[in-house]
C-alpha cells in the first residue's frame, strides 16, 4: 500500500480533543474516579505518618497502649485505602468500558460513512486492523492502562506532597531524586509516538497482503503468482519486523533506566535524613515518615511507567482509529432536492489517483424510466462510468447529476433512495436471510421478502428449513456465488432505487438464470430507471438504447436495431457475440 492511499492518522491535538470528549460524556463517571482514588491516596498517606509517629513515641518513653493506638490507627488506615483503591479500579474499570463502547460506535458509524472509493482505495487491511488490532489496544488501555495511570498519578501526586510538607528539605531532595526518571521517561516519549504510528501502518500492511492474497487464492494458483505473493508477504513482514524492533528497542533502553532510577529518591531521603538528624535537625520519625513515604512512591511510580508503554502504544491505535474523522465522509452534503430523476454526463473525465485518465469528455443523457445498455472491450470504461453514475467517485473534469444536482453531493442517505449500484462483488451477512433482507428496508413484511426473493428468482429460499429464519454464514448455511448474488438483487428490489446501475450484477449466474433474472427484475422496477454494463449482448438488445464505449469515449449511443444497421463497433461487438463474421 502506497502511503497516498493509506486512511489518515489523527494529530496529537485530535487525539487529546477526542480523549477530552470521552471524558465529557461520562463526567459523573470520571469525577468519582477522582473522588475515589483521591480518598484511597489520602488514606494511603496516614499510615507513614502514623509510624514517624510511633518512632517518637517510643523514643519519648511513651505508654504501650499509645503504641497500640497508634498501631491499630496504622492497620485501619491501611483497611481503608485497600477498599476504597478496589472501588476505584472498579469504577474505572466500568468507566473504561463504557468509553469503549462509545469508541466503537463511532468507529462503525465512521465506516459505514466512508465513500466506496477511500475504503478501495485504501484497502480493507488497514481498515481492518484499525477496527481489530487498534480498537482492541484502544480498549485496553481505557480498560486498564488508562485508569491505573489516573489512579497512581493521584497517588503520586499526593504522596510527594506529603514528603514535602514532612520536611520541605528531604522532600526537594526526594523530587531531585526523580529527575532520572523524568528525563527517561521524556526520551521515550518524543520517539514513542511514531514507533508505534509506523508499527501499526506496517500491520495493516500486512494484513492487506494477507487479506488479497487469501482472497485471490484461485488467481494466484490459476496464475502461477505464489512465489511474487510470497515475496510480497515477506517483505511486508520484514518491514513489520524492523517496526516493532524499534519499539522493542525504546522499551529495551527506557524500563531498566527507570529502574535504576527507583532507588534514587529513597536513597536521597536516608543519606540527607541521617545527615540532618545526626545535627539534630530533624526528628527520627520525621525521616521515618519521609523514608516510608518514598518506599511508597516506588508503586504509582512504577504503575505510571510501566503503563507508559501501553499509553504510548494505546494513544497511536487511538490516533488511527480516531484518524477515520479525517478521511472524506461527511464530504456530502446538499442543499437543494433534486429535481426529478435525469441523469446528464457532461465532459466527465476522470484519471484514478497516479494513473492515466480513462475517461475523456464523455456526454451522455439519461431520461427517466429508460433502459440503458452500456457495452464496449475490456478497458473501455464502463465500470469507471457506472461508478460516476452512482457517485462512487467524482469526475476529475466535467459534471455528473442527477435531477440537475451532482450526484457526490447528495448524503448516503438521499444517494441510496436515488442510485444503488449493484456488481457482481457481493456480500452475506451473518444472521437470518431475513436479517439480510430487512438491510434495504427495515420495514418489510414477510409478504415483500418472499415477493422480492421470488422477483430475482430465488426459489432456493423457499427449500430452506427455516425459510426466512434459516441462519446465514460459515457455520450455518452456506451460500453460493449466484445465491448470494440473488440475495443482493433482492435488496436492490426491497430498496426500490429510482435509477439501478448494474455493472455485471449477473455475472455469477449461467447464461439463462442470468436472462431470467435481468428480465424479471426489468419488470419489478418497471418505470425506473435502469443502466446494464455487460458483456453479454442481449442485454443490450432488450434496452431501449445502447451506450457504446471504446478507449475511455462513448463512441455511439442509439437504440439495438440501428447501431447493427450503423455497421460501427456494437455492430462488429454483436456479429462477434453471435459467432456471425462482421458484414464489410
Amino acid at each position: 500500500m502506497s502511503p497516498g492511499r493509506e486512511l489518515p492518522v489523527a494529530r496529537p491535538a485530535e487525539v487529546r480533543r477526542a480523549a477530552a470528549r470521552l471524558v465529557r460524556e461520562d463526567r459523573r463517571g470520571f469525577a468519582g474516579v477522582v473522588a475515589l482514588t483521591t480518598l484511597a491516596a489520602l488514606s494511603g498517606l496516614a499510615g507513614p505518618w502514623l509510624v514517624g509517629r510511633i518512632v517518637d513515641e517510643v523514643r519519648a518513653g511513651a505508654a504501650v497502649s499509645v503504641v497500640d493506638r497508634l498501631a491499630l490507627a496504622v492497620v485501619v488506615a491501611a483497611v481503608v485505602q485497600l477498599l476504597l483503591s478496589r472501588w476505584a479500579r472498579y469504577a474505572a474499570h466500568r468507566m473504561g468500558e463504557r468509553a469503549l463502547a462509545r469508541v466503537r460506535e463511532t468507529f462503525v458509524d465512521r465506516c459505514l460513512a466512508l465513500p466506496a472509493s477511500v475504503v478501495e482505495r485504501a484497502g480493507t487491511g488497514d481498515l481492518a486492523t484499525r477496527g481489530t488490532a487498534d480498537v482492541a489496544a484502544v480498549g485496553a488501555t481505557l480498560r486498564d492502562s488508562g485508569p491505573q495511570i489516573v489512579i497512581a498519578s493521584a497517588q503520586l501526586v499526593l504522596l510527594l506532597v506529603a514528603v514535602v510538607l514532612t520536611d520541605p528539605l528531604l522532600g526537594s531532595c526526594a523530587l531531585a531524586g526523580l529527575v532520572p526518571s523524568y528525563l527517561a521517561a521524556r526520551w521515550y516519549l518524543r520517539r514513542a509516538r511514531t514507533a508505534y504510528l509506523a508499527e501499526g501502518a506496517a500491520n495493516s500492511q500486512v494484513a492487506e497482503i494477507l487479506s488479497a492474497t487469501s482472497s485471490g487464492a484461485r488467481t494466484v494458483e490459476a496464475f502461477r503468482l505464489g512465489a511474487a505473493r510470497t515475496a510480497a508477504g515477506r517483505e511486508a513482514l520484514g518491514v513489520s519486523r524492523g517496526a516493532r524492533m524499534r519499539t522493542l528497542f525504546l522499551r529495551n533502553v527506557f524500563f531498566p533506566a527507570v529502574e535504576i532510577s527507583y532507588a534514587l529518591p529513597l536513597v536521597t531521603v536516608l543519606l540527607i535524613g541521617g545527615w540532618l538528624l545526626s545535627r539534630g535537625s530533624v526528628a527520627l520519625g520525621t525521616v521515618v515518615a519521609a523514608a516510608l513515604y518514598m518506599r511508597q512512591l516506588e508503586g504509582p511510580l512504577d504503575e505510571v511507567l510501566s503503563h507508559m508503554e501501553q499509553l504510548q502504544s494505546g494513544g497511536a491505535s487511538f490516533a488511527r482509529v480516531e484518524g477515520l474523522s479525517r478521511a472524506p465522509a461527511a464530504a456530502r452534503s446538499v442543499a437543494a432536492e433534486p429535481d426529478g430523476d435525469r441523469i446528464e454526463v457532461r465532459a466527465a473525465r476522470y484519471a484514478y489517483a497516479g494513473g492515466a485518465e480513462v475517461l475523456h469528455d464523455v456526454d451522455l443523457t439519461v431520461r427517466p424510466g429508460e433502459r440503458l445498455a452500456v457495452v464496449g472491450p475490456s478497458g473501455a470504461g464502463k465500470t469507471t462510468l457506472s461508478r460516476l453514475i452512482a457517485g462512487i467517485d467524482a469526475p476529475t473534469a466535467g459534471s455528473v447529476t442527477v435531477g440537475g444536482v451532482p450526484v457526490v453531493s447528495l448524503t448516503p442517505e438521499r444517494l441510496r433512495r436515488q442510485v444503488v449500484l449493484v456488481t457482481q462483488e457481493h456480500h452475506v451477512f451473518l444472521g437470518t436471510v431475513r436479517d439480510n433482507l430487512l438491510i434495504a428496508d427495515p420495514d418489510a413484511t414477510d409478504t415483500a421478502l418472499w415477493a422480492a426473493l421470488k422477483a430475482v428468482g430465488a426459489e432456493w429460499t423457499s427449500a430452506l428449513p427455516d425459510g426466512l429464519d434459516t441462519v446465514l454464514g460459515e457455520d450455518a448455511y452456506r451460500t453460493s456465488g449466484p445465491q448470494a448474488q440473488q440475495l443482493a438483487l433482492a435488496r436492490v428490489v426491497l430498496a426500490d432505487p429510482h435509477t439501478l446501475v448494474l455493472d455485471e450484477a449477473t455475472a455469477l449466474l449461467d447464461p439463462a438464470t442470468a436472462r431470467h433474472t435481468e428480465r424479471a427484475l426489468a419488470a419489478v422496477l418497471e418505470g425506473r430507471t435502469v443502466i446494464a454494463v455487460a458483456h453479454r449482448l442481449h442485454t443490450a438488445h432488450d434496452a431501449d438504447r445502447v451506450a457504446v464505449m471504446r478507449d475511455g469515449r462513448l463512441t455511439e449511443l442509439g437504440p439495438h436495431d440501428e447501431l447493427v444497421a450503423a455497421g460501427g463497433d456494437y455492430a462488429a461487438l454483436w456479429h462477434t457475440w453471435h459467432g456471425a463474421p462482421t458484414p464489410r
